[in-house]
């Protein structure tokens, strides 16, 4: 077995199974595991994909939002462990793959058209 061979297979053991099918332009939120003490605990991210990049175990995609009139971008690992679950809020119509205009943007400019199916 080729070493390509065995970091393949260690990686599809830790992909996530249970992810939705998300996409650009969806509004989601995102659940954060955050350590506090000894404590732990899901603290909630809700923001705009703007972006989306790779495959596979390096899966990331970037969520925008706006945070007391700031833009905030955060980009997630999905298949993290540090990922609790991610839920879909609004399904966006776009026809880019990268939406970086959105930072340009203020007010109801970054609302997207919602895309139903």
């Amino acid at each position: 077995m080729k070493a390509v061979e065995i970091i393949r297979s260690i990686e599809a053991e830790q992909l996530k199974q249970d992810l939705p099918d998300i996409a650009i332009g969806d509004t989601v939120r995102v659940g954060v595991r955050i350590q506090e003490g000894g404590k732990e605990r899901v603290q909630p991210y809700e923001g705009t994909i703007i972006a989306m990049r790779n495959g596979g175990i390096n899966k990331t995609v970037t969520v925008r939002r706006i945070f007391q009139g700031v833009g905030v971008e955060r980009v997630f690992l999905v298949h993290s462990p540090r990922v609790a679950k991610i839920d879909i809020l609004r399904r966006g119509q776009t026809r880019r793959a990268k939406l970086y205009y959105l930072r340009d943007r203020v007010g109801k400019a970054t609302r997207l058209k919602e895309r139903f199916k």
